[in-house]
């Protein structure tokens, strides 16, 4: 493992000295008043138009609408991330203050996303489907793994999976992953759209990235060795799937891709990894960890905007609930995001989709297709 780290550090020196040096952490780009206030009335005008973000007149002329819509900069900005994959690149790009958020509007959290009044995320839902049109990509529902929620999905803190290592947890730290890593077909790219956020809670990304070019440290992640479990929005008995074995980076071998999650890779005791894969795991978890960036906390109306094959995404564990004022805990608005994924072609995923919907994606595990029961 030395002669790994050292023959790792004359890569990066070698990238340093040509000038490129790894992203530590993405860029973050300040939305100033005029854009904001030309988003927000696009998301209303867009509503009073079509109704839906889920119109099917309105997605097929998505593309179209994001280019002749979205302020040119913002626009600029999505689509590089749709064609750069780069050293440079690190995989996702932090939009401040994106939109102006009426929380009373809004109305106060409810229970869960199974709750949500879809009429209140409206607007919302033509704002970001906009910038995954820029990309350019489509929105897509990953059906198997939620069972519902359309196109846009609100991620809300729920009490009965408090210590869960899902979107819905909270006492605990969300591990990085990228979404739906036990997927062959997972989404390209992810947007979170902060719409409530009063207890402060850091965001976490990390890129691959960051390493550098791969060195030998990280040649083990491109065998084919690796289990992932379903996770943990399945009941552990349907969650350990099939033994599917995948590597952890592919693509690339300069600039590759990754497909990893932590909590269901390293940390599932069920997951059956060879001793070989684990150890791997291990080594390659504590040089991730080391790159995590938590240093930004989004406030309501900043949407992160995530390359789903470069960037894996976590949070830090809080109270639900409660803001600190002062070293004491209040009472608040419990947190809130709105959560969008597209994939840049419907045509390679039409195998695994609903026959009649090309937008609802039926992947269970690894190309297994999720049967519902009648």
């Amino acid at each position: 493992m030395e002669t790994q780290a050292i023959v790792q550090e004359v890569n990066l020196k070698q990238d340093q000295d040509i000038g490129i040096m790894p992203p530590m952490s993405p860029p973050v780009i300040i939305i100033n008043a005029d854009e904001r206030a030309e988003i927000t009335s696009m998301g209303k005008a867009l509503k009073e138009k079509y109704g839906s973000y889920e119109n099917p007149e309105y997605i097929a002329m998505l593309h179209l609408n994001a280019y002749r819509l979205l302020p040119e900069r913002i626009a600029r900005i999505l689509m590089q991330m749709g064609t750069d994959f780069s050293p440079r690149q690190y995989g996702a790009v932090i939009l401040k203050g994106l939109v102006d958020v009426d929380q009373a509007a809004l109305g106060p959290t409810p229970p869960s996303w199974r709750e949500m009044d879809k009429t209140r995320m409206l607007e919302y839902g033509f704002i970001s489907s906009l910038l995954h049109g820029a990309v350019p990509s489509k929105p897509v529902e990953y059906f198997a793994q939620r069972k519902g929620g359309g196109l846009l999905h609100a991620i809300i803190p729920e009490k009965e999976k408090a210590f869960s290592q899902t979107g819905s947890g909270s006492r605990t730290e969300l591990f990085v992953h990228t979404e739906d890593a036990f997927l062959f077909n997972a989404a390209d790219f992810l947007s979170f759209l902060y719409v409530r956020n009063e207890e402060q809670v850091p965001s976490m990304l990390y890129s691959i990235r960051s390493h550098g070019r791969p060195g030998p440290a990280l040649q083990p992640l491109f065998a084919p060795i690796y289990k992932c479990p379903k996770d943990a929005n399945y009941e552990q008995e349907e969650a350990i799937g099939e033994g599917t074995l995948t590597s952890i980076l592919y693509g690339n071998p300069d600039a590759p891709f990754i497909r990893f999650d932590a909590a269901e890779q390293i940390y599932n005791k069920d997951a059956g990894q060879s001793g070989e894969a684990m150890e791997q795991l291990v080594h390659f978890w504590q040089q991730a960890r080391s790159l995590i960036y938590d240093g930004f906390i989004p406030e309501a109306g900043d949407l992160i905007f995530v390359n789903n094959h470069l960037c894996a995404h976590g949070r830090n564990a809080f109270v639900a609930g409660f803001r600190n004022e002062n070293g004491k805990l209040v009472p608040c608005e419990r947190r809130m995001m709105l959560r969008m994924m597209s994939k840049t072609s419907l045509i390679h995923i039409q195998s695994v989709v609903h026959p009649e919907n090309p937008y609802l994606v039926m992947e269970e595990h690894y190309g297994k297709i999720y049967q519902p029961t009648r």
